[in-house]
Formats: C-alpha cells, sequence, structure tokens
C-alpha cells in the first residue's frame, strides 16, 4: 500500500513530479528525488514493527531465550518468503505491459488501444516496484537472522561466546562507514555502467538512422541486433567491477582489522568489524533499495500521467521523459 501510494499516478506524489515538469527538466529530477527519499519513512516503520512484533511473540513461545526470539523472526521471514512465487508473477507483469505497449506502438494500433495498454504499463511499474518492496522488507527479516547466524557460528569456530558488537571502539564504527561507503560506490558503479551503455545504444542509434534511410517513414527496418547485442553484453560485463566489490570488500576488511587486532593483542577485533561492516552496508542497502525502487516508479508513472492527460510532445512531457530516462536506471 505504500509502494502504492507512491507510485501510482492517482496519488498525490506522482502528481507532484507532474506539476515540477512544467518548469523544466531540473525541477522534474528534484521532485523525484524528493518522493524517493520520502518514500523510505514508512517502509522502514512497518519493517521495525514486523520484525520487533515476530521477535517479542518468538519470545513466548517457551524455547530457551537465546533462540526463541530469533524463532519467532524466522517464521516471519518464511511466511513472507512462502509468497515468492506471487510476487515473482506480479513482477514480471510489468515487462509483459510494457513490451506490449511497445508492439502496439510499433504496429501503429490506433490511439485507443495504446491508451489501453498505456494504463496497464502503469499498473505494472506499480506491482514492479511493490514487489521489489515486498522482497526488501522479507531481506529486512532474513538479515537479521543471518547476522545472528553469523555471530553463533563465530562463537563454534572460536569456541568463546560471541554475542555483541561494541560500535563505540574506533575500527568498529569504521567498519561501519566502511559498509555504508559500500552500498553508495555500488551503486555509483552500477549506475556508471548504465550510463555509458546507453550512451553506445544512442551512438548506435545514430549511426543507423543515418546509415539507413527511411526508418522513420517505415520504409526500411533498423538493426535490432545490434543494439540488443550491446545492451547484452555490457549486462555482463560492466557488472564485474561492483561484483568483485560486494564479495571481496567483507574479506579484505576482516583481514586488515584482524592483522590490526593482533598488533593490539586483540584477536576479536578483525570479527567484529566485519560484523559491523555487514550490519551497517545491509541496513544502507536496504534504505537505497526503497529509495530507488519508489523513486523509478514515480518518475515512470509521472511521464504516463502527462501522456494521458493529451500533452505529449509539451515542454512538460519533455522533462518527464527526462525523469522517465533517469528512472528507469533506478528501477
Amino acid at each position: 500500500l505504500i509502494t502504492q501510494y507512491y507510485t501510482d499516478y492517482t496519488n498525490e506524489p506522482v502528481k507532484r513530479i507532474c506539476k515540477a515538469s512544467r518548469t523544466g527538466h531540473g525541477t522534474n529530477i528534484i521532485a523525484g528525488v524528493s518522493v524517493g527519499m520520502e518514500s523510505t519513512c514508512l517502509p522502514v516503520l512497518v519493517i521495525s514493527c514486523s520484525l520487533f512484533s515476530a521477535y517479542m511473540l518468538g519470545s513466548t513461545t517457551g524455547l530457551p531465550e537465546h533462540v526463541s526470539g530469533l524463532f519467532g523472526t524466522a517464521c516471519a521471514t518464511m511466511g513472507m518468503l512462502c509468497t515468492a512465487v506471487f510476487v515473482l508473477s506480479m513482477n514480471n507483469f510489468g515487462p509483459i505491459a510494457d513490451n506490449g505497449g511497445g508492439i502496439v506502438e510499433m504496429s501503429e494500433q490506433p490511439q485507443e488501444v495504446r491508451a489501453i495498454t498505456d494504463r496497464l504499463d502503469a499498473v505494472g511499474n506499480v506491482t514492479k516496484a511493490a514487489t521489489k518492496g515486498y522482497a526488501v522488507g522479507g531481506s529486512a527479516l532474513a538479515c537479521f537472522l543471518l547476522f545472528q547466524a553469523f555471530l553463533d557460528e563465530i562463537s563454534v569456530l572460536v569456541k568463546v561466546p560471541f554475542e555483541t558488537v561494541n560500535i563505540t571502539k574506533i575500527e568498529v564504527m569504521i567498519g561501519g562507514l566502511l559498509g555504508i561507503m559500500m552500498v553508495f560506490l555500488f551503486t555509483g558503479w552500477s549506475i556508471d555502467a548504465v550510463g555509458r551503455t546507453a550512451e553506445d545504444v544512442v551512438i548506435e542509434v545514430r549511426r543507423q538512422f543515418q546509415d539507413i534511410p527511411g526508418i522513420m517513414q517505415h520504409q526500411a527496418k533498423p538493426e535490432y541486433g545490434k543494439c540488443v547485442e550491446l545492451v547484452t553484453k555490457a549486462a555482463l560485463r560492466e557488472m564485474i567491477r561492483p561484483a568483485i566489490l560486494a564479495l571481496a570488500s567483507p574479506v579484505m576488511v576482516g583481514l586488515i582489522f584482524r592483522y590490526i587486532g593482533s598488533l593490539k593483542g586483540n584477536p576479536m577485533l578483525g570479527v567484529e568489524v566485519v560484523a559491523s561492516f555487514l550490519m551497517f552496508g545491509t541496513m544502507s542497502g536496504l534504505l537505497m533499495a526503497i529509495f530507488l525502487d519508489n523513486s523509478g516508479g514515480a518518475w515512470d508513472n509521472a511521464k504516463k500521467l502527462i501522456e494521458a492527460t493529451g500533452k505529449k510532445g509539451s515542454e512538460a512531457h519533455k522533462a518527464a521523459v527526462t525523469g522517465d530516462t533517469v528512472g528507469t536506471l533506478c528501477f
């Protein structure tokens, strides 16, 4: 419901972006970023209440104290994950409706047909955002369990109880900062990859318009395969760097601070820093995901709303297209 409020064009946040589009591209982007940031508040409150409620309910089961709360949280997590198939089907509805609209436009169907597919596409944007938000909620509960499992595994490995992480230690605080930084760096590299790939596609499309006359008049077919090849190769190549960052960062942080801990006579320092790195990074990642997800859906549907009101081609629509371009890489 929260995601629907922030991404459906019948509600105020998307209308706010449409209104900002009247005054230019920059104000459209400002409004979209504002909506995305604002949309993180209510989901976090819901996730926090869910996590606390599940933990407290688990504590009433009569199980040993150190596992009862985790049991309740695990049950809540599995309850969310049990609907994964339904969530995936909702997520797939969006691209299907979007491509259906593309087929309608390329086959030059009447405007009333395109209006129907536009509405379906707008609904698809909401369902995509909702399912990703649902995944974020499930991940938040699962992350708590995984973090506790990490502490338990360390306790078994070193044969010493390891139950708390002291974030007042300067090294542990640094680990948390590094975890937050990793999320922003990963996001920045991913966005940069999309931007550079988009540049390549634009250059290729311009080349085809120049070398293949008659495309816009439907007298010649574009070389679709070239663009598909560019995007497919980039999707594999450009994610190597972010993937290595996500996989290697915890290992490097742990090894570095383990060495520092050995110099200071604290052999568990590396473990504490990694725990802080993982928890801070995970929480930051959840918020970043909500922000990007909802802002992307809102930008896309703002453009749809302007088109639905018959203002396609206007200055406001051009600004909304810019917002949709930014929102697509967030979405």
